[in-house]
């Protein structure tokens, strides 16, 4: 078997960008480093043999056709993605590549499939936004516990964080997102995105051992709202953080992650439980695992890896749930999050 193609990372010298360029290389990919920073990226380049930097800003289009040149596919990681991942997808319309993004932003992930289903559907193309913990993960994790019901009454998806110190890239996107909304908070309900002025409730979240139940900000948004109902028949999508998690992101002076590994991944863990509902039955599909950012990268590689190998279930813009097979990709997925369905 030759070697693995290349593959685009714009937006590589960023945090979550790291994480991505080094699981490609360990998947044996060739990345190839992009983004607006030109010194950034050399120095990112000089790190590590066989590295190819390739200078590119969303606001020059030349710039992103060079960088997207003979590459199999991209990865944009590079925030905030109401700026960027237009122009990127764009770029990868021409050179008649997969897009990937890892897109945390409501707003963003709902214009990619508004902007882009018909043209990425008319040429058979593949655009897979919000590729990553927020958006990938909980869509994989309600279609897996759907397994075959073709339709629930509501969906929840419960985050645990024992910290979550975001990076800069948290505040930019999420700064950009306040104001898109003009301040107000979002929710999905009854089949639609809904803007409140509302505060978000607290409530109870009876998680599973060994977080256990924890007081929650009921309908902490995100970009799961976008992603689940893109292609699962659920009315009422509801995202939950736990209470001290949600004070840690939005206070200013919380400090970002900390390298607490050889890997640079922080000591943050995580479970997510995503329980579906249908009448008086509950499914569940409960993860675990560490870090937040890191653990990103092995989902958007491993959806560039099945995109490339043919393991796609559709064309266009699609979620990681409607585009590959759930369970088997929870399960490629097992040195990184442990996943277990409970019917």
């Amino acid at each position: 078997m030759g070697p693995k193609p290349a593959v685009a990372v714009f937006g590589a010298y960023g945090h979550t960008g790291r994480f991505v360029v080094a699981h490609l290389r360990e998947r044996g990919f060739v990345p190839v480093l992009s983004g607006r920073d030109a010194g950034k990226l050399e120095a990112l380049a000089a790190s590590a043999s066989g590295l190819d930097a390739r200078p590119a800003s969303a606001g020059d289009p030349d710039s992103l056709d060079r960088a997207l040149a003979g590459t199999a596919a991209v990865i944009n990681c590079a925030g905030p993605f109401a700026t960027t991942a237009a122009p990127v997808i764009e770029a990868a319309l021409r050179a008649d590549i997969p897009y990937v993004d890892v897109t945390g932003e409501i707003e963003s992930g709902a214009d990619t499939f508004a902007d882009f289903t018909d043209r990425a559907r008319a040429a058979g193309a593949v655009i897979v936004p919000a590729m990553a913990f927020y958006g990938g993960l909980g869509d994989l994790l309600v279609t897996a516990a759907m397994g075959d019901w073709t339709a629930a009454d509501e969906a929840h998806i419960a985050y645990a964080l024992s910290n979550w110190h975001p990076t800069t890239g948290t505040r930019a996107t999420s700064k950009v997102s306040r104001l898109r909304r003009g301040g107000r908070r979002i929710r999905y309900a009854d089949g639609r995105l809904e803007y409140r002025d509302d505060a978000s409730p607290t409530l109870q979240w009876p998680f599973p051992d060994p977080v256990g139940p924890r007081a929650v900000m009921g309908e902490f948004t995100t970009v799961d709202v976008v992603t689940v109902p893109s292609h699962l028949s659920i009315p009422d999508v509801h995202t939950h953080m736990t209470v001290e998690a949600a004070r840690e992101v939005l206070a200013p002076d919380t400090p970002t992650p900390v390298a607490s590994d050889a890997h640079g991944r922080s000591a943050q863990t995580f479970l997510v439980d995503a329980l579906v509902r249908r009448g008086g039955t509950e499914r569940r599909a409960v993860a675990r695992g560490r870090d937040i950012y890191a653990v990103t990268a092995p989902l958007a590689v491993e959806a560039v890896h099945r995109i490339l190998t043919g393991r796609t279930r559709a064309t266009g813009v699609a979620s990681a749930g409607k585009l590959f097979d759930a369970p088997g990709f929870l399960r490629a997925l097992s040195q990184h999050i442990s996943v277990e369905l409970r019917y």
